[in-house]
């Protein structure tokens, strides 16, 4: 046994060295279309959020140290295929303000920065007063962006009788649920990014999985639906529906949407109903932004839920 001992942490220090020589490759490509931003928002991003979602990483030594500095590579490659700091001025206007939402909502979430890497990165936190330095620069550009007129089909917005209207599938196959305006309100909600409002609606078996409270998860056959407008101030201090902009829905089949966390996910642009996407892979897209509400199912708005009884 002690002769054992002797050779085994020579031969762990060589295996370990040895390891340092496997390195995948971390470029930093150049900074082509860096955010246009205030500098007090540059620097919170720059500070929590640049050495993962940006061309100009910055690795601590021991984010350099094997096995450590695999995972790091890995992370930094996917970070940038979501949100990369360094080119989303290339992106449209529309784009860069809902990727930026995205990027807000997480911190806010807790979700971002990772917890293990604030765990080993301190100072990448984000503080309460530097989310609302963020949420406020959004707002603000939200705010100067030129109103949404209103759009007469907005008033046209009723339960469907009679032939349903043809739409082209979403790109990974789902059929448009014709009937979604129908189904029973459950909840509402507003972003402040893009100055839109939104009804979320649910089908008969997601009001009856309300109703039991079977919504963590939801069953199966569960389809919800967010249709979102416009916001049109009416001059007195009330918000309307202005122009219709998209119908989005969450169809629960934990089989058959296995490889999407359990939801198919489905999205249709502007009056004429465009799918979303420019391929069946932009399901990608949703799941990454549910992701840090996987402990609610991946549903951001819960339903109003009363409390009835005798007294």
């Amino acid at each position: 046994m002690r002769s054992v001992g002797r050779w085994l942490i020579p031969l762990s220090l060589l295996l370990f060295l040895a390891l340092q020589l496997v390195r995948p490759e971390l470029k930093d490509p150049p900074v082509t279309a860096e955010l246009q931003a205030p500098p007090e928002v540059r620097q919170i991003l720059r500070n929590s959020c640049y050495n993962c979602h940006s061309n100009e990483t910055k690795l601590s030594w021991f984010d350099r140290v094997v096995p450590a500095y695999w995972l790091v590579t890995h992370d930094v490659t996917e970070a940038r295929k979501h949100i990369n700091f360094s080119e989303i001025a290339a992106l449209p206007a529309a784009k860069q303000k809902a990727t930026l939402f995205e990027a807000i909502n997480r911190i806010q979430l807790g979700a971002m920065p990772l917890p293990s890497y604030k765990r080993m990165h301190p100072g990448a936190v984000v503080t309460d007063g530097q989310l609302a330095v963020l949420r406020a620069y959004l707002k603000l550009s939200a705010a100067t962006a030129a109103p949404a007129a209103p759009a007469p089909e907005s008033g046209k917005w009723i339960p469907s009788v009679g032939e349903p209207r043809k739409v082209q599938p979403a790109l990974n196959g789902i059929a448009f649920p014709a009937d979604y305006k129908n189904w029973q309100a459950i909840s509402s909600t507003e972003r402040f990014d893009d100055r839109t409002i939104r009804a979320v609606l649910g089908n008969p078996i997601a009001m009856e999985a309300i109703a039991s409270n079977h919504i963590n998860p939801w069953p199966d056959g569960t389809m919800l639906a967010k249709v979102a407008w416009a916001q049109r101030s009416d001059g007195e201090g009330l918000v309307r529906a202005g122009a219709f902009l998209q119908v989005a829905f969450m169809i629960r089949d934990s089989k058959a949407y296995a490889s999407t966390k359990g939801w198919g996910w489905a999205r249709w642009h502007g009056i004429d109903l465009k799918p979303y996407g420019a391929d069946a892979g932009f399901a990608s897209e949703c799941v990454n932004c549910h992701m840090p509400l996987r402990h609610n199912d991946y549903v951001f708005t819960m339903p109003i839920l009363f409390k009835t009884g005798r007294g």
